[in-house]
């Protein structure tokens, strides 16, 4: 198909894009299927040749592999592409007399010569050396497994630095399919994140919990504080909710008389995105009966230690410019302790008035909406919660902080809970878990007294969640243990967007254009517009801010650049192009 007519049809084309297209047709008029269906065996990878090739020559001589090139130096009837597999790189070499021995040399000069940077290829053959010492392939043959239509970006390398590395964030969290393969060292930040949930699973299930599954749609939402997201189910005409938490689920299961459960879970919250935050995130969340809240901490410590271990090989970790210990024990501090070892101020005996006062002064930003509750947990976050990087834990809330938890054995108007803090932000928050009902219920209903003060965060009064405490939970220990966070901290990663495939994003802006049909009623003969289009002058108001006489040169150079088969344009043309826009 003629290049103009490429323009015509997908105007957002680039000039690589309409070759590779091209070059796709001309494959296909050869009979060479660029999508094939059938299997392609792979009998080794990248890293097995690297690694045992140098110890042993004799293996690997009679090889399949497949790969995506990522380089290519053709040097007339010889040619060097390198290969990227999931496992690495290698390089492969290729004679043109070799894979056309007969006097047709199409397969080489037409196929293997045309092939991109980006397309997919299956090859046989031996490993070798080649004159210069490096590991390579000697194919005999080859086979196109997918071609690529899209031009990979092009990543320098010289004397072992990196020039034109794929790194704006937008584009690598938007298309992470390209960051995974330009950037393969991406790839290592996700394989310690499964490593991670790995050791934290066959941890809990070395002690006998059972792995569990809970709603994601839930009829009410409960378990944590935080705005849900709704949705509507047609069938049964009633609002669901994407669960915040699985909390109050699991303790059912408890109630149900399950020992230990667990699940790691995709909750959801309806809160603003930030290098800390997702709207859809990954937590742990774990139940135990007849624990405590001391039992929980010294449980978190040893699963989080071990964590370190097994991706790190040592308790230490760098995060940043710290070096972060997870070595137990860990530093503990109360919540009102905390406040006033960072403030110099104890604010335990405040009301709350008095404590609005002090938040203001700590640089909290106060409305009416804010009970005590939500003041403790401000001034504790402006004031502690960053200087916390050594992993510490915050126990003993103040019973308004925290709903679902027990009250303290030994200290009035505080709670048996504890979060862990590390690296400025929390990771973790654990209770003795409340177990009676009626209690359970007056918590509820002081927070739809909040909800009702404009606090969105409030919880909701959940009335079989009540039913089944009203049967009998034993003493549980409950624990949310947030996996993103865990895994920005073990990977040294800075944003929690670096830890998920698919971070949420904005929607991506589109290019505004004009149609054809707008070009041709201000008087562009159609040829023409594929032109413009080229030249980035996709609407009408860039047509009209454009000057003259320079778009007259340039007109002219994509006229011989895209071998436009018209007449020259003329000034006066394009003068009264721009003169009919209104």
């Amino acid at each position: 198909m003629p290049l103009i007519k490429y323009y015509i049809m997908a105007i957002e084309l680039s000039e690589q894009e309409i070759i590779r297209r091209q070059k796709l047709e001309e494959f296909n008029r050869l009979g060479i299927n660029s999508y094939p269906a059938e299997l392609y065996e792979v009998n080794v990878n990248s890293k097995e040749i690297n690694e045992n090739f140098p110890k042993d020559q004799s293996l690997y001589q009679n090889v399949s592999f497949a790969g995506r090139i990522m380089h290519q130096r053709i040097m007339g009837a010889v040619s060097f592409y390198e290969l990227q597999d999931a496992h690495g790189k290698i390089q492969i070499y290729a004679k043109r007399d070799e894979l056309c021995p007969g006097e047709d040399k199409t397969l080489y000069n037409g196929v293997f010569k045309k092939l991109d940077i980006g397309d997919i290829i299956g090859v046989k053959g031996f490993v070798f050396y080649t004159q210069t010492g490096e590991i390579s392939i000697h194919i005999k043959e080859f086979t196109i497994l997918c071609k690529s239509l899209r031009p990979l970006p092009i990543v320098k390398e010289k004397d072992g630095e990196v020039y034109d590395a794929f790194q704006d964030p937008e584009q690598r969290y938007r298309q992470r399919y390209v960051d995974l393969i330009v950037n393969p060292q991406v790839k290592d930040t996700f394989i310690k994140r499964t490593q991670l949930v790995n050791t934290m699973r066959n941890f809990l299930n070395e002690k006998g919990y059972l792995e569990v599954e809970t709603p994601i749609l839930q009829p009410l939402y409960g378990g944590a504080a935080a705005r849900p997201f709704k949705t509507h189910h047609n069938k049964l005409d009633m609002t669901l909710y994407l669960r915040i938490a699985n909390e109050l689920y699991l303790k059912r299961l408890i109630v149900g008389g399950f020992d230990g459960v667990y699940e790691f879970s995709k909750d959801f919250r309806n809160e603003g995105m930030s290098r800390f935050h997702n709207p859809e995130f990954t937590q742990m969340e774990l139940y135990v009966a007849y624990k405590d809240y001391e039992w929980m901490m010294n449980t978190v410590e040893e699963m989080v230690e071990a964590v370190a271990l097994k991706l790190h090989g040592t308790t230490q970790v760098q995060v940043g410019e710290n070096i972060i210990d997870f070595k137990r024990p860990w530093k503990r501090f109360t919540m009102y302790g905390a406040i006033e070892h960072f403030t110099g101020t104890d604010i335990s005996g405040m009301n709350e008035e008095e404590m609005a006062e002090f938040a203001k002064k700590c640089g909290v930003e106060v409305d009416a909406s804010m009970g005590r509750a939500k003041l403790i947990d401000e001034i504790f976050g402006e004031t502690c919660e960053a200087k916390l990087i050594q992993p510490t834990f915050i126990h003993d809330y103040p019973i308004e902080t925290s709903p679902l938890t027990k009250k303290h054995r030994s200290k009035p108007g505080l709670t048996e809970r504890f979060e862990a803090v590390c690296n400025g932000k929390e990771i973790c928050n654990a209770y003795s878990e409340l177990n009676d009902p009626i209690d359970q219920r007056k918590r509820f209903e002081d927070q739809l007294e909040l909800g009702k003060r404009g606090d969105e965060e409030s919880m909701v009064l959940d009335e079989d969640f009540l039913r089944a405490l009203e049967f009998g939970m034993p003493p549980t220990a409950g624990l949310g243990i947030g996996i993103d966070r865990l895994s920005m901290i073990m990977t040294n990663s800075p944003s929690i967007q670096d830890v998920l495939f698919f971070p949420q994003m904005r929607p991506e802006k589109k290019k505004e254009v004009s149609s054809e049909q707008d070009f041709i009623n201000v008087g562009v003969p159609q040829p023409w517009i594929a032109a413009l289009y080229k030249l980035n002058i996709n609407t009408l108001e860039l047509l009209k801010e454009a000057n003259p006489n320079k778009l007259l040169n340039d007109l002219g150079g994509m006229r011989k650049k895209l071998k436009m088969d018209v007449p020259a344009v003329q000034l006066q043309e394009i003068q009264n192009w721009i003169a009919n826009i209104k």
